[in-house]
């Protein structure tokens, strides 16, 4: 089912009015059926003010069968339907400022491949709403400042649905004829449309409890599909973990009788906060030991947590139109992060942040589809479900916090719920209620909301030798674009790490505040020039200009306090390895490096930190730092470094990956576990490259994925034995790979794992191999998850074979998203990221990705989704 639209009219936040009716009440019944549901909406509906105009309500992909004001059924010559909008003429309404309107409407939940509004996910019928698709269920005023009370009743097979969910605490059941049954739920806080759900189906249940703050007792359920029920523990807990987090940090409690989540394997994002009732992308709930890495227990916790804090940071105060969407989400991933950084290590945390934010955000904001992270126009609102609004949204309000520090930002908080509880409002709103809590103007902070692209600061310093004053000048510019002709001076929070040469003085840290286009700051008490360590825990999205010599990198390496500085200084150092060995691939290496190494690896320091400042800068982080690159001399300059570094190091490589796994046989704990695992995993990488060492690969698997003792079976440990084998092609890999098919066939989520890990295979029969995999039974363009890890780790994790010279894996991409503009146009939008940025790379490739491009938009019935991204990168 495609979503193409007859409206392929763009909206502007400037246009922005307020409705001129609003939705006070909703009760719903929803009689389910696959292929014909039926949806019986009862509205109370207010005129605002004494206006006379007409009433209009969206809708898409429904059948109409009756329409009624005030209990009158209206004729056809009453309204006007067409393909998105119902129409009832002033002329029709009644006078009265309330009235009722009564509407059913029929879908087919079937057929709904987009996965938007009802559809089913395997046997369960499921909704998504957010950002616009409960006008795929019934004719509405969709859009998010209309917040009303819903009441639904569900109405179903009882054998095959037995259990019934919606928003709000549950209010009524029973039985009916022909094997029925029902539930109603009412939900007492008023909301959009968007944060309406419905899941129905068979499941098994996991239950618990919390109590609150106040001692109210919450009923706690986790719904999963039959035979994964101790796969939900581990979510179980992050919810637990979260809801006491928020009550701590933020004097935040729960609101409802219940909590309920819902896993389902046919999701397009990875979960949605709906009130009371969260919808999940079965990835981030299921985890045992056995089939989930570190990585995926970790995420599931965050990703727990996101979704529970949109309760008040989305729900109870959401945002006024979507425009305004960083309102929530770029807040509540902030939220997200301040919790996984309490509940593991900071300042891995922290570096894990930024290389999502360099690698990926970095690329979006210099590429076809920037934006502010509040957009001013949009086409296709699916499209701005963006890291620039998600990922750099959260760094902005990360800056808030650091301006006006942790005591004023609660206090700033608080003040935002006592004004805004049960309203939606702008990123405005919030960032008046942070100025008057603090006390601090913010008023030149806010152009972070409506400029787009990645800020540069560019650093002078120098050192007077007579009266030791250490002068540091900074000058910033944000991006000219067509868009932004005139970007204007950012408030930019900078901390800085001033370190001495003289052992006897301590570090300096400060927190500078750039607000001009050139600043000077001072600083006494050296002796000799300090070495500045810039942006600690990377204070602030942006790049920067600064000419920092091997020796001043490894200083910072050694001596910061700021364990993020000490972590990206020696990114820098490997970084311009990497760019010197793209332009020359016999450029000399220095000793020095592997010294630094070394040091790294026989330290005492918390092994997951070293397994970060051991591994490599990432293609993506690597091309977002280069012009024209030229991908596969990219490619080869990182895998030439990391044999410079396998070959020099590889004694202290493999005494750290011995005694990794030494210590795991022996005293893990949880924490240790996952360090050990972070660092053992890193010096396999390296040694893996090495012939004499691709034993150990073999090893590690057959130890991790089918041990006898079966505690001892780890995911994590198999994927990166396979990964390696996949990186070098080596000779055991078809056998692995058979192996690990054949022992995880029955279970989804590994069999995701399996399908990325043969898109990242780099061996010249990488498209015949693709092939295969298309037509392979388990693989289905429907299922987006099954999509993303077969298109989508191609695309973006086998750069040497997407980039190859003939064009070959843009062609593959290419062919795969026409495909999919047909079935789920949402996936298909976001998998064409890799093409749409095509200006980064060198003169030859872009011609042939831009030919896909060309291609593409010249399909028919090209969705809005993807005709938005395609028009901005072919528009120059």
């Amino acid at each position: 089912m495609s979503s193409t639209l007859t409206d392929t009219a763009p909206r502007f936040l400037a246009d922005y009015r307020p409705a001129d009716f609003t939705i006070n009440t909703v009760d719903l019944t929803i009689n389910l059926d696959d292929t014909c549901s039926q949806v019986i909406s009862e509205l109370t509906i207010k005129r605002q003010g004494d206006n006379q105009q007409a009433l209009q309500l969206n809708g898409e992909q429904l059948t109409l069968v009756s329409l009624a004001l005030d209990n009158h059924a209206l004729s056809n010559d009453q309204y006007q339907l067409n393909d998105t909008i119902l129409t009832i003429p002033a002329s029709s309404l009644p006078d009265n400022e309330n009235f009722t309107l009564s509407i059913t409407t029929e879908i087919n939940p079937q057929e709904n491949t987009a996965l938007e509004g009802l559809f089913k996910s395997g046997d369960a019928f499921c909704t998504q709403c957010e950002a616009e698709g409960f006008r795929r269920i019934s004719y509405y005023l969709d859009r998010p400042d209309v917040m009303a009370t819903f009441t639904t009743k569900v109405i179903a097979d009882k054998s095959l649905y037995p259990y019934l969910l919606s928003n709000g605490n549950k209010v009524d059941s029973g039985d009916l004829t022909d094997n029925k049954h029902f539930v109603t739920w009412h939900d007492p806080y008023p909301k959009p449309c968007y944060l309406f759900a419905l899941v129905a189906g068979d499941f098994d249940l996991l239950e618990n409890s919390f109590t609150t703050a106040s001692g109210r007792e919450v009923a706690l359920e986790i719904f999963v599909d039959k035979g994964n029920l101790a796969k939900a523990k581990h979510a179980m807990v992050s919810l637990q973990k979260s809801m006491k987090w928020d009550e701590e940090t933020f004097g935040l409690e729960y609101d409802l009788d219940i909590y309920m989540i819902v896993a389902v394997d046919f999701f397009n994002m990875g979960a949605m906060e709906n009130k009371g009732l969260n919808v999940f992308n079965s990835k981030y709930v299921l985890a045992d030991s056995q089939c989930a890495t570190d990585s995926d227990y970790f995420n599931i916790e965050a990703v727990i947590a996101h979704e529970y804090f949109h309760n008040w940071t989305g729900n109870r105060v959401t945002c006024r139109d979507w425009f305004q969407l960083s309102l929530k989400e770029g807040l509540t991933v902030f939220r997200d992060q301040q919790f996984s950084a309490q509940m593991h290590s900071s300042a891995v945390t922290r570096i894990q942040n930024v290389r999502l934010l360099r690698s990926q955000q970095f690329a979006e904001d210099a590429g076809p589809m920037a934006h502010p992270i509040r957009p001013e126009k949009v086409l296709e609102m699916n499209n701005f479900y963006t890291l620039t609004v998600y990922e750099k949204g959260s760094e902005v309000i990360r800056m808030l916090h650091t301006l006006i520090g942790v005591e004023k930002f609660r206090k700033g908080m608080d003040l935002y719920f006592a004004r805004f509880d049960g309203m939606a409002v702008t990123c405005d709103d919030f960032i008046n209620a942070m100025s008057d809590a603090s006390g601090k103007d913010l008023s030149q902070f806010k152009l972070w909301y409506s400029q787009s692209g990645t800020p540069v600061i560019k650093v002078q310093e120098s050192f007077e030798q007579q009266t030791n004053i250490y002068t540091l000048t900074l000058s910033q510019h944000s991006p000219v674009t067509k868009k932004q002709q005139d970007p204007q001076a950012l408030h930019i929070p900078i901390k800085i790490e001033l370190i001495s040469g003289n052992n006897d003085k301590a570090n300096q840290s400060e927190l500078l505040e750039l607000n001009q286009a050139e600043q000077s700051w001072q600083f006494s008490g050296f002796i000799g020039k300090p070495t500045l360590a810039m942006l600690c825990d990377f204070s602030a999205p942006v790049k920067l200009v600064f000419e920092q010599n091997d020796v001043d990198l490894l200083t910072i390496m050694k001596k910061a306090n700021n364990s993020f500085c000490r972590w990206d200084a020696g990114q820098k150092l490997l970084m311009s390895y990497v760019q010197q060995l793209a332009f020359d691939t016999e450029h000399p290496l220095p000793k020095e490096l592997l010294m630094a190494i070394n040091e790294m690896l026989t330290s005492a320091g918390d092994r997951a930190f070293i397994a970060e400042q051991l591994s490599l800068p990432s293609f993506d982080e690597a091309a977002s730092l280069m012009v024209d690159v030229e991908p596969i001399a990219l490619s080869n300059a990182l895998s030439k470094l990391s044999s410079f570094i396998a070959q020099g190091c590889q004694q202290e490589l493999l005494a750290s990956y011995e005694a990794c796994q030494q210590e795991r046989s022996t005293n893990d704990t949880p924490h240790s576990g996952v360090a050990n695992r972070a660092l053992k995993n890193v010096c396999l990488a390296y040694l893996s490259i090495l012939p004499k060492y691709q034993a150990l690969v073999t090893e590690q698997y057959q130890h991790a994925t089918d041990n006898e003792d079966i505690e001892q079976e780890n995911m994590t440990d198999s994927l990166a034995a396979l990964t390696c084998s996949a990186k070098h092609n080596l000779a055991d890999l078809n056998q692995q790979l058979q192996h690990f098919e054949k022992k995880w066939h029955q279970t989804t989520l590994v069999m995701d794992k399996w399908f990325a890990l043969n898109a990242g295979v780099v061996s010249d029969d990488i498209f015949s191999r693709l092939d295969t995999l298309l037509a392979h039974q388990q693989f289905s363009l429907n299922n987006p998850n099954r999509a993303r890890s077969l298109i989508g780790a191609f695309a973006m994790n086998n750069p040497k074979y997407f980039h190859c010279q003939t064009g070959r894996g843009y062609q593959f991409l290419s062919k795969q998203i026409a495909k999919l503009n047909e079935i789920n146009p949402q996936v298909a939008s976001r998998l064409i990221t890799p093409l749409i940025q095509y200006k980064s790379f060198a003169p030859a490739h872009q011609k042939l990705m831009k030919a896909e491009l060309v291609n593409l938009q010249a399909l028919a019935n090209l969705s809005n989704d993807l005709k938005e991204k395609l028009d901005a990168a072919l528009s120059d």
